[in-house]
């Protein structure tokens, strides 16, 4: 499926084989051969298949390929199949990826894990590592192979693979990995009297925990077409048996670094729960120090747990959304306009920002150096905007805003969009709502599927929309749409490029940006 997509994709496209001693070739243009497979002639010194493609301008335009995305991608190989040697060689030389090099990790993730924490502190000499065949234990086709320690200088880490494919937000096999290790730490714990290992969790384990997990089955199951989660069921279960059994032997077998972990995990645990003591005071003080007119609306939860935050345009709006959230674990804050543009603003100036320190006080934290993630009172912060174009301004502001000044809390994924309706089209009892003028169109040319008339109403801003049109479509966590904002993990550095180039004080770096995208926008509504 792979080679045939980019076949398709591509406007020159050149397969060889090396059989027997003789090379074979064929090419194609966009998924089309250009002739039959040909005989090129001997190869004594060769073997295998060479693939040469090139991207088809019509479809991609100018857009190039990112030599240190690649080249992570060819690493990541290296270690998912212990042993192999890749050999990398670029033409390009940008300072980020070396023109050659060769990937060979004969450990696999222990290897590869090794040399990511070559330079850091860690609990353990050498990591908890492993590979279990599936078919030995449960028989079944596949293998579990694992690497992780503890270290206390950097955050932690997991990275996840089920059949090379990577998988950023989990699944099954990673719920099964991380099962295995709370059992077998708290039954350590249990063992050497230690009474404050029950308290260690999930998240503890997360703490200073770097890991990798790679996962071979037979047709696995994914959430969505972009295979970022797993979803079969049993993997869970073949993993955690997997893991379990080594793990409670590799701590009985090295206990000094079996009792160094536990004990950082352990503090970890009580330093949570202090944590947590300290957001319930401090969630009260805050509502009492934003009790104005149109200001923070709190939840009444008193955990950070699946509370959520709506920043919302306009007082109007937020009397709307009043009626439409959840009391209990959606809190409002209201913003009068267009926040400051905090791109090359002083610090004095985004102190005196009085929307800015509504943001800061409602949240609980401080701006840049002074932030901490621990500190934040809600689960999930929402930016909800109109659907025009001053909302999308408003939310752009604030993107930077958090970008620039809380850049930890995108990080760690709570902050999002909301993705509010431009239309409602009603048809007798039937009702639609709607994101675009197309798809407003085109519900309009093949009708509602009932009688009369239909009504069609556009939304000017959040204000005109009534709680329970808001309820349905923004807010409820069983029917809304949120977006996630996120950084490309490949090149965070050119997120903090283009967001410098479309929000900084140069003007004539957007205009640049404009002249050399502007030919990619195939519809504008203004």
């Amino acid at each position: 499926m792979g080679a045939s997509v980019v076949n398709a994709l591509s406007d020159l496209m050149r397969v060889e084989v090396a059989r027997n001693r003789e090379l074979f070739a064929q090419e194609f243009s966009r998924g089309i051969p250009k002739g039959p497979v040909e005989k090129v002639g001997p190869a004594p010194n060769r073997r295998g298949t060479s693939v040469t493609f090139h991207p088809d301008a019509e479809i991609f335009g100018s857009q190039v390929f990112k030599p240190a995305r690649l080249l992570k991608m060819v690493r990541s190989k290296a270690y998912l199949f212990s042993g192999v040697e890749i050999r990398w060689k670029s033409a390009i030389a940008d300072g980020e990826t070396p023109q050659e090099a060769v990937f060979h990790f004969p450990g696999g993730l222990a290897d590869y894990l090794s040399d990511t924490l070559a330079k850091t502190s860690t609990y353990a000499d050498r990591p908890f590592a492993g590979r279990v065949n599936f078919t030995e234990k449960y028989g079944v086709p596949g293998s579990v192979e694992w690497a992780i320690n503890w270290t206390p200088a950097r955050d932690g880490f997991i990275q996840s693979y089920c059949n090379t494919v990577p998988t950023p937000e989990g699944g099954t096999h990673e719920g099964g990995f991380w099962a295995a290790i709370l059992k077998g730490i708290r039954a350590y714990g249990e063992l050497v009297k230690n009474r404050k290992a029950e308290l260690i969790t999930r998240d503890d384990l997360l703490t200073g925990g770097c890991a990798l997990v790679s996962c071979f089955i037979r047709e696995p199951q994914f959430v969505g077409q972009t295979k970022d989660r797993l979803a079969t069921e049993e993997a869970a279960k073949w993993v955690e048996g997997a893991v379990r059994d080594h793990f409670d032997n590799w701590l009985a077998a090295d206990t000094k670094s079996a009792g160094a972990i536990l004990d950082f995990l352990v503090l970890r645990a009580e330093e949570r729960l202090r944590r947590r003591q300290e957001k319930e005071t401090a969630r009260k003080s805050a509502t009492k120090r934003l009790r104005l007119p149109g200001k923070l609306t709190d939840c009444t939860s008193k955990t950070r747990e699946g509370t959520e935050l709506f920043i919302v345009e306009g007082d109007s709006a937020g009397g709307s959304a009043k009626g439409a959230r959840d009391r209990e674990t959606q809190a409002l804050l209201p913003l009068k306009g267009k926040i400051l543009n905090v791109l090359g603003a002083a610090s004095a100036k985004l102190n005196d920002n009085s929307e800015i320190r509504d943001i800061c006080e409602a949240l609980g934290v401080g701006m840049g150096t002074k932030f901490n993630i621990d500190d934040l009172r809600y689960d999930k912060i929402i930016i909800m905007t109109d659907a025009d174009v001053d909302g999308a301004h408003i939310a752009s502001l604030l993107m930077t805003f958090f970008f620039t000044q809380m850049r930890p809390m995108i990080d760690k994924g709570h902050l999002y969009l909301a993705c509010p309706p431009l239309y409602r089209l009603t048809q007798g009892a039937k009702r639609i709502y709607v994101a675009s003028d197309a798809e407003k169109e085109e519900w309009l040319a093949k009708g509602l599927g009932g009688k009369g008339k239909i009504d069609v109403q556009r939304f000017k801003g959040l204000g005109e929309m009534d709680a329970k049109d808001l309820k349905d479509t923004t807010m409820d966590p069983a029917s809304r749409k949120l977006i996630r904002v996120s950084i490309d993990e490949d090149a965070p550095g050119e997120t903090g490029d283009l967001v410098e180039r479309l929000m900084g004080k140069k003007p004539e770096l957007r205009f640049q940006y404009i002249q050399e995208n502007a030919r990619f926008v195939e519809e504008l509504d203004v």
